[in-house]
């Protein structure tokens, strides 16, 4: 039988290491992941968002991991990434999704543990794991900042709330607020992160496995610390995103007159997959499979 996410979680959360949450809208992105995990003999989890996968199509995400994972024999598994409805989840869920997250941070804490209830209950029938989120980050992985982003307290998770959401969800794993942001400064490097608060939330709320969204940007020394702390799964999107665009308006400045995608493409997802390769290295995954 082979081994499942929640598996690899604890596997992560008891060796310190991480596992690479990667988002993908198109096949050359979901093809540089799977590659660069191949390549490294890497667990990975490929996530779409609510936009992405109505982009891409739910159906066809489930159906495409399914494939490479069997052609591969790797752990790959499938996520739906900042999911906002509990419809649209149900549709994720029953589409074959490995797991799924619940955003509800934009809402008061008893309705956001109201809900992700609900999402639990439904996915358990399943076997599909669920992602809570506690502490909003509030921003868009579309989006280079070009003036240095200010982390407003407000949003930071709630030791406390925490505890209380973890204790009444009894979700598989949760995504805190810790300093992070989606998107990247323009300047290349994000502002560091709240390690002390991650200890707080740790010490009010015990061992769970964390998640850490907005990993893109994010200074190594800071994750390699998050992680020594219990995250085992961080989401990176942006980076992968600027190495995809940049590369294709280089390849195609330098070739104008290439209309044949299968001739340019190749140039592309090896940017993205050098993105990838990277994050699997920073995190510790390699040869974890």
């Amino acid at each position: 039988m082979k081994k499942k996410l929640k598996y690899y979680f604890q596997k992560a959360l008891k060796e310190k290491w991480a596992l690479g949450h990667f988002n993908f809208s198109n096949l050359e992105i979901l093809r540089a992941i799977i590659t660069a995990a191949k390549r490294l003999k890497a667990p990975v989890i490929v996530g779409t968002s609510e936009g992405e996968s109505k982009f891409f199509g739910l159906e066809q995400a489930v159906a495409l991991t399914k494939i490479y994972r069997e052609a591969t024999g790797l752990p790959i598994f499938l996520n739906l990434d900042h999911g906002k409805s509990f419809e649209y989840i149900k549709r994720a869920i029953e589409a074959g999704y490995d797991a799924v997250q619940f955003d509800g941070s934009s809402l008061s804490l008893k309705e956001n543990i109201r809900l992700t209830k609900e999402v639990v209950g439904y996915a358990r029938k399943f076997g599909v794991l669920v992602e809570g989120e506690v502490g909003a980050l509030g921003t868009e992985s579309s989006k280079i900042y070009e003036k240095p982003f200010k982390i407003e307290e407000k949003n930071l998770t709630d030791p406390d709330q925490a505890e209380k959401f973890l204790k009444e969800t009894k979700v598989d794993s949760l995504a805190v607020n810790i300093g992070t942001f989606h998107g990247v400064q323009a300047s290349g490097g994000n502002p560091r992160i709240r390690l002390q608060r991650l200890k707080e939330i740790k010490n009010k709320a015990g061992d769970t496995p964390w998640v850490l969204h907005g990993g893109s940007g994010t200074s190594e020394k800071d994750i390699k610390a998050a992680i020594k702390l219990g995250v085992v799964k961080i989401n990176i999107n942006t980076e992968l995103r600027k190495a995809y665009t940049n590369s294709l308006r280089k390849v195609l400045k330098k070739r104008p007159k290439e209309v044949v995608p299968y001739k340019y493409l190749p140039e592309v997802e090896k940017a993205v997959q050098k993105v990838v390769e990277d994050k699997i290295q920073l995190f510790g995954s390699r040869n974890r499979s």
